[in-house]
């Protein structure tokens, strides 16, 4: 079965918090604040003790503040 050509031109990478951290800046209290207020992207959980992100999502956020800054 061939992939769908949008899936196939789209990379997915799951990321640990500690990348998530990295690429952020943001401590873990600070990111699971966000995560609950809705402003952060959440986690996927990928078995019953390990969650990760989209890397695609968390660099997305980050360049949305990007763009916020150039805006304001």
């Amino acid at each position: 079965m061939a992939a769908h050509p949008n899936q196939a031109q789209i990379q997915r990478r799951f990321i640990k918090l500690a990348e998530v951290k990295t690429l952020t800046t943001l401590s873990t209290s600070e990111i699971y604040r966000r995560i609950a207020a809705g402003t952060f992207p959440a986690q996927v959980p990928l078995g019953p003790k390990s969650v990760a992100w989209l890397e695609a999502e968390v660099l997305a956020w980050c360049d949305s503040l990007i763009a916020q800054r150039e805006v304001a």
